[in-house]
C-alpha cells in the first residue's frame, strides 16, 4: 500500500507555490507572517499595472497612483523607486513610461555588438578618448608588455538603439595595434576589427564581475543618477596563443542589463 507521501501520493504542495512563475520570488516577497511594508504592497500593485501597458506606455502620474489606492504620495514615491532602480521603469521628460526588457549579455567572448543585435536592438558606441601612454607596472603585467611600453587607452559609451547603456574602457599594447587610430571607426566592434583586418582572434578570457555606483564621471556618461546600481566587469583577454591582448572595464546599468551564462558539468560533486 503507498503510504501518504511516496511518489505514487506526493504530499499537498504548498498553496503558493501553485501558482508560482520560475524565477520570481518566492510567496512573492512577502513574510510568512503576512505582514508587508505598505510600499511594497503598493509596489505590487504598480507591477500589475506595468504588466497590464505596453513598453513606452506612460504611467499615471503620483497624485493620480495616491489616489487611486489611497496612500499618501511618499509611499508612491518608494515604489516607483524600487521599480525604476530594477528596471521596470524609466524616466521620459518629466514622466515616468514602462521600460522594455533588459538586455541580455552573454558571458562569453561575443563581442557586445553581437549580444545587442541578437535581440533585435541596434548597437553603437561613442567615442570619448583615445590615449597613448607609458603603461604602469601593473597594466603591463596584465595585456603582456614592458613596464613603459606604449598602450592604448579607448574609453566608449555603449549604445543600444541610441539609448546610453554603458561605459567601457580598454587597453590594448600599441605593438598589437598601431594604427588603432588611424584605421579603426569607433563606433564599431573593436573585436571585428581585430579579427578581419589584423588577423588576431580570441582564444580565452578571465572575467570578474562586480556590483558598484558609478563615480560622478561616469553617471554623467551614462545618463544615469550616482545611486543607479551598475555592474562591473573586469576583463583580460589572450589570443588563440595563449598570448595576452587586451584589458577591459567595463560598466553595464544594472537597470538595463542582466548576464547569461551556460555551463556543463565539471564531473565533481
Amino acid at each position: 500500500m503507498d503510504t501518504p507521501n511516496s511518489p505514487q501520493n506526493p504530499p499537498h504542495p504548498p498553496a503558493h507555490l501553485l501558482g508560482q512563475v520560475p524565477g520570481a520570488p518566492i510567496r512573492s516577497g512577502i513574510p510568512e507572517h503576512g505582514r508587508i511594508p505598505k510600499y511594497y504592497a503598493v509596489k505590487a500593485r504598480i507591477a500589475e499595472l506595468i504588466g497590464e501597458l505596453g513598453d513606452g506606455e506612460v504611467l499615471p502620474t503620483e497624485r493620480d497612483l495616491a489616489e487611486r489606492y489611497e496612500v499618501a504620495r511618499e509611499t508612491v514615491r518608494q515604489a516607483l523607486r524600487e521599480l525604476l532602480l530594477e528596471g521596470r521603469l524609466r524616466r521620459q521628460g518629466r514622466g515616468t513610461v514602462v521600460a522594455g526588457p533588459k538586455l541580455e549579455q552573454p558571458l562569453s567572448l561575443a563581442s557586445y555588438t553581437e549580444g545587442v543585435r541578437r535581440q533585435g536592438r541596434t548597437p553603437g558606441r561613442h567615442l570619448i578618448s583615445l590615449d597613448r601612454f607609458p603603461a604602469p607596472a601593473a597594466l603591463a603585467a596584465e595585456i603582456g608588455v614592458e613596464q613603459g611600453e606604449p598602450v592604448w587607452h579607448m574609453e566608449r559609451v555603449l549604445l543600444a538603439d541610441d539609448e546610453r547603456v554603458g561605459l567601457e574602457s580598454t587597453y590594448v599594447a600599441v605593438a598589437r595595434v598601431p594604427a588603432l587610430d588611424r584605421d579603426f571607426e569607433p563606433d564599431s566592434s573593436f573585436y571585428a576589427y581585430l579579427r578581419d583586418q589584423l588577423g588576431i582572434s580570441f582564444g580565452d578570457a578571465d572575467e570578474r564581475i562586480e556590483t558598484v555606483l558609478a563615480t560622478p564621471r561616469e553617471a554623467l556618461l551614462i545618463g544615469t543618477p550616482p545611486a543607479l546600481p551598475m555592474l562591473l566587469i573586469h576583463r583580460v583577454s589572450r589570443d588563440t596563443s595563449g598570448h595576452p591582448l587586451e584589458r577591459v572595464r567595463t560598466l553595464y546599468r544594472g537597470d538595463r542589463f542582466s548576464f547569461t551564462t551556460h555551463l556543463g558539468s565539471s564531473g565533481g560533486s
